[in-house]
């Protein structure tokens, strides 16, 4: 695996420091036949696969495809993340070797210029030659594509992935795909079969699954092919500039294959035996299924995932602009919890926003907690296993990421020495030193206060009966005895609310949520007032009585 930093610039968080000894492995075989955790049900399909398979093979291969036509994003990631889990499943179920490939479909047409991307006009020239023949407008590498490409390897390198890359462009023009392509020529009737009735009267007017490249201008042409002759290995098509009907080999890079067509023909060639994509390419796997078995080969296994929504419910659009990035999330929470997001229930649309990161990042330290008590089987049905590819030997967090949060909100911290500060009175004996995680949370905390939580504030003020009950609280919270913890604390703010009489006692924690933190929900009272400092809580409670929280808040918007 490579020893590439973590984006947030740290070691790599997916290692496992401690690693398993071979008995261990053995071990844990045993209990992955019958491991209930979705990348164990889809490691076993492979192994069914692979059982019927009659070719043996030393090395299981898995692959993620990757359209260089823009920059890398979290759906990226969570493919590439998720096949990791598969391999490593498969690999404890199994111990066969296995290789993940990721593949830039890199020699595709440039068919239309973003718009977040500099030299329009001259980009503008380019359409439709394959992307690696596109300059690159950044002036950083030999194209666009390979740009792109460079960037890809980055980002997966920056996460720890171990993988291989292959080029598109490099495959056709080496000839690695060639004794392939030959096959598809002499199947392309059982193809035209497989993908015409797909098509509309139109599109079946022109279609063929080959591209020639011009060899004038170097484009990849939608041409109408007129006749195969596999013998030659090559094609004749109509030049849609000049009428003429010309000869190209379909081979060495001078034809490229229409989308599902170079799929199946990729999985043949390269013998990919899994490979999981988005619910919106479900008929291309199809189409390609059938298509790889026409060219006498069986289709991969793989997994068809959700795609995610935004805040409202939508699907993320990249033209809309309603997601929410990688950069967005390593900002606000560490990579570890972007991946238990996309372990979870990869089969279900989730709601990808800002929102959702406090929540999934204190889930991942609730698993971390649990799994060095954990026996061999519960181990495998943890996603922290998952993530970390075994056991970590990683500390947990001595306070939740969501009293951090709302610790930030408070203190109103411009700097994560100001949260610090409170955390060391409750804790003396911590320190960024001795808890480097926590140091990292809580410069996460901070991020996600600044950028997210501070402009939404809004503190109501309390009405009569309500501000009774907040002077009850603060006498309750004064009496507590000096060494009192955070449940004392907390039997004292709940007997103060239900001495109110409130008909739902959430009521009342709504009460202090909205009047001392500004906010329609909050963490569990007694756990923040004991960080936050009993005398400091006071104070909190005078200044909302007094009117100083909503004056303030009005003040900073």
């Amino acid at each position: 695996m490579p020893n590439a930093a973590t984006p947030a610039g740290d070691a790599n968080p997916f290692l496992i420091e401690s690693p398993m000894m071979n008995e261990v492995i053995a071990q844990l075989r045993e209990y992955a036949e019958d491991a209930k955790a979705w990348p164990f049900a889809e490691a076993r399909a492979l192994a069914a696969r692979m059982d019927k398979s009659a070719a043996q093979k030393d090395t299981v291969l898995f692959e993620t495809g990757y359209g260089p036509s823009g920059l890398p994003h979290i759906g990226t990631f969570g493919e590439v993340v998720r096949t990791t889990m598969v391999r490593h499943a498969y690999e404890t179920l199994t111990g066969q070797a296995t290789r993940l490939i990721c593949f830039s479909d890199d020699m595709d047409g440039f068919r239309k210029v973003p718009t977040n991307i500099p030299e329009q006009e001259m980009m503008a020239g380019y359409i439709d030659m394959p992307l690696t023949k596109v300059p690159d407008p950044f002036g950083t590498a030999s194209s666009y594509g390979m740009h792109n490409n460079l960037r890809l390897q980055a980002f997966l390198d920056g996460f720890g992935f171990d993988y291989e890359f292959k080029s598109s462009t490099d495959c056709y023009t080496n000839g690695d795909f060639d004794s392939t392509l030959i096959r598809v020529l002499e199947q392309y009737d059982a193809i035209m079969a497989i993908m015409l009735p797909t098509l509309g009267p139109e599109r079946q007017a022109t279609y063929s699954p080959f591209f020639p490249i011009c060899p004038d201008s170097g484009r990849v042409l939608q041409a109408k092919v007129v006749a195969q002759n596999p013998a030659a290995g090559s094609i004749s098509y109509i030049d849609p500039d000049s009428g003429d009907i010309r000869d190209i080999e379909v081979t060495g890079g001078k034809c490229k294959l229409q989308w599902k067509c170079d799929w199946a023909m990729r999985w043949v060639a390269l013998g990919v035996d899994y490979e999981m994509s988005g619910k919106d390419l479900i008929d291309s796997v199809t189409q390609s299924g059938k298509i790889a078995r026409a060219l006498g080969s069986t289709p991969p296994a793989g997994l068809s995932y959700e795609l995610f929504l935004d805040a409202n419910g939508e699907k993320i659009s990249k033209s809309k602009g309603n997601g929410l990035s990688v950069e967005d999330w390593l900002r606000y929470g560490s990579p570890e919890s972007l991946s238990l997001f996309m372990y979870g229930q990869p089969k279900r649309a989730k709601r990808l926003h800002f929102d959702v990161i406090p929540k999934t990042v204190d889930e991942y330290y609730q698993h971390l907690g649990k799994i060095t008590a954990q026996d061999h089987a519960a181990c495998l049905e943890n996603p922290v296993w998952h993530i970390h590819r075994g056991v970590p030997s990683l500390s947990t967090l001595p306070v939740s990421f969501t009293l951090l949060l709302n610790l930030a909100a408070v203190c109103h911290a411009e700097a994560p020495d100001i949260v610090w500060g409170y955390v060391t009175d409750y804790a003396p004996d911590v320190s960024p030193a001795s808890h480097p995680e926590l140091d990292r949370m809580i410069g996460y905390a901070v991020n996600y206060y600044q950028d997210l939580v501070r402009p939404q504030k809004i503190y109501r003020t309390p009405n009569d009966a309500e501000q009774a009950n907040l002077r009850k609280l603060k006498e309750a919270i004064a009496a507590v005895p000096d060494d009192a913890g955070a449940e004392d604390i907390q039997s004292a703010v709940y007997a103060v609310g239900k001495a109110a009489a409130y008909d739902n006692l959430r009521d009342w924690f709504k009460c202090l949520y909205e009047v001392l933190l500004g906010q329609s929900e909050g963490p569990r009272m007694g756990s923040f007032f004991a960080l936050y400092g009993r005398d400091k809580s006071v104070q909190l409670i005078d200044d909302a009585l007094a009117g100083r929280l909503s004056a303030s808040a009005g003040a900073d918007s």
